[in-house]
């Protein structure tokens, strides 16, 4: 392995240096002497477990936290950033993993929210709005993010509000844009278009900050690639000199890890019955799940896969009582279950992780053992009669800390201070720690890092070995496959295709995926 480097190889001007940054909080000393240095007009990943210190330096970046040392430059000049304000003002922008949208909020008023533009004389008290959706427009055109502008955010897929963020960005006229994790809900189709379109701003002189944990696409986009382990910059690289297993060992010591499972343990009896399942969106009437029916056994893994605005988010909030169907049956074991509460659900031993930890898993200023409560406050060890049990409480969840490594010095300690990897680590404990008949599991490893990855498919694994049924929705193609022991594509509602892992590849589920076999009539 060629020895490390600290600056990539030399070529245009920098975009952005960061010199010795350090960041400390109370306990924890975040960023220690990180060094990087970012060439104009080039795709600059940055790689690290969860908690090693990528996102602090961003957010420094950004001007969402100021460094108590070290110098950030932009373009050759030295700045000082006391919010994001000045960063965009600066040509910096962020499209964090965690979206920054208001819900209440169409697409284009997100856009060009404290942006927006304004009439000429004699109106300029009026916002030109036909000026920003012809810009929105035109943007998502030349980018291949085509979005409706008047749509309200809240109906809309994660993969859709990733796009939003994007075009928010370019819409502000960032000349060096942050990318948190930009491929974690897209098909391998997508991800091809998308880094065209990376290519295309590259072309134009953009610089790209790309932080992800699919090393594979890394190597395939990235012009540099600088690694962060516990707080510091250990080595940049060029694809060319290193491959994923090289860069995993750099990142976490350890080759990288195979969500591979062939050992059958699928019985006969029937844990999850969903059954010509249908539900119309209330506003326009349109069937989001259109007569799905699906099964789960104990011991089976069933993996969905689907573009993002599909349909499976709708089928799962279906299954949790989030929704009412609007026709159709859903059965856990003997008990049919179709407009029962969430909470009933839940007690009769449903488990659920989320799609989005923040926004539906986590209470992010309430202490961990709080968290480890959510969802399961009404039975033991949490609950003692109608009244929460602290002790209990806090018990289990030191328990949960132990056994799925959460990452933390205390359990009281707020969510919001553990890297995305402890907190979802956290959240699969809590329900596997439940004992669940069934397992509804939405994206679990998105955004954490291959160590955190490894640790929930063996954990996923385990339970499969132990009898648990899991219903698995994933944007992970090779995950899907890796561990399921059937998957299922959905398209416009609807399942279009089932297979044996043993079949299907990323780019035969990304066909089923995007509608071709559909409009072609097989």
């Amino acid at each position: 392995m060629p020895a490390p480097t600290t600056e990539p190889a030399p070529s245009t001007e920098l975009a952005v240096r960061l010199t010795n940054i350090v960041k400390r909080f109370p306990g924890v000393v975040a960023n220690r002497d990180v060094n990087l240095s970012v060439r104009a007009g080039t795709i600059h990943a940055i790689v690290g477990e969860n908690g090693a210190g990528k996102s602090t330096l961003m957010k420094i970046l950004y001007g969402m936290q100021k460094p108590d040392e070290g110098t950030i430059e932009v373009d050759g000049r030295t700045r000082s950033f006391r919010s994001p304000t000045d960063a965009i003002d600066a040509g910096i922008g962020m499209v964090h993993q965690h979206f920054m949208l208001a819900d209440n909020l169409s697409v284009l008023e997100n856009v060009i929210l404290g942006y927006e533009p304004r009439r000429p004389f004699p109106f300029p008290f009026l916002v030109d709005t036909g000026a920003a959706r012809d810009r929105l427009v035109e943007l998502g055109e030349r980018y291949g993010m085509r979005v409706d502008p008047d749509v309200l955010v809240e109906s809309l897929g994660v993969g859709q509000r990733q796009r939003i963020e994007i075009l928010k960005v370019l819409y502000r006229g960032a000349r060096t844009i942050i990318l948190d994790e930009p491929t974690a809900v897209l098909v391998p189709q997508e991800v091809d278009e998308l880094f065209r379109n990376l290519a295309e701003l590259k072309q134009e002189g953009i610089t790209i900050l790309f932080i992800s944990h699919k090393l594979n696409e890394v190597l395939s986009v990235a012009d540099d690639i600088t690694v962060i382990r516990a707080g510091t910059t250990v080595a940049t690289r060029r694809p060319d000199e290193v491959d994923a297993h090289q860069l995993a060992e750099l990142m976490v010591g350890s080759e990288l890890p195979t969500p591979e499972t062939r050992d059958s343990t699928v019985q006969p009896t029937v844990a999850l019955d969903v059954a010509d399942l249908t539900y119309r969106d209330p506003g326009t009437g349109k069937a989001r799940v259109d007569q799905v029916s699906l099964q789960v056994h104990e011991g089976e893994i069933v993996g969905i896969a689907g573009v993002e605005g599909n349909g499976q988010t709708e089928l799962i909030a279906a299954i949790m009582g989030l929704v009412d169907p609007t026709d159709g049956t859903i059965r856990l074991g003997d008990d049919e279950i179709t407009h029962w509460s969430t909470r009933a659900r839940r007690e009769a031993g449903i488990g659920y992780i989320p799609e989005d930890r923040h926004r539906h898993g986590l209470l992010l200023d309430a202490p961990l053992w709080e968290n480890q409560i959510l969802g399961h406050q009404t039975r033991p060890p949490n609950a003692k009669g109608p009244w929460i049990d602290r002790s209990g409480a806090r018990r289990r969840t030191t328990e949960i800390v132990e056994a799925f490594d959460v990452r933390t010095p205390t359990i009281e300690v707020a969510a919001e201070a553990l890297s995305g990897g402890n907190q979802q680590k956290l959240i699969i404990g809590r329900e596997l720690m439940a004992e669940p008949r069934v397992l509804i599991a939405a994206h679990p490893t998105r955004g954490v890092d291959v160590g955190a990855q490894a640790s929930i498919w063996d954990q996923l694994r385990d339970a499969r070995t132990a009898g648990l049924a899991t219903l698995l929705v994933s944007a992970d193609l090779e995950e899907l496959i890796g561990l399921s022991d059937r998957l299922l594509v959905i398209f416009d509602g609807r399942i279009v295709a089932d297979m044996s892992p043993d079949e299907a590849t990323p780019e035969k589920l990304g066909t089923h995926m995007t509608g071709s076999t559909v409009e072609a009539g097989t």
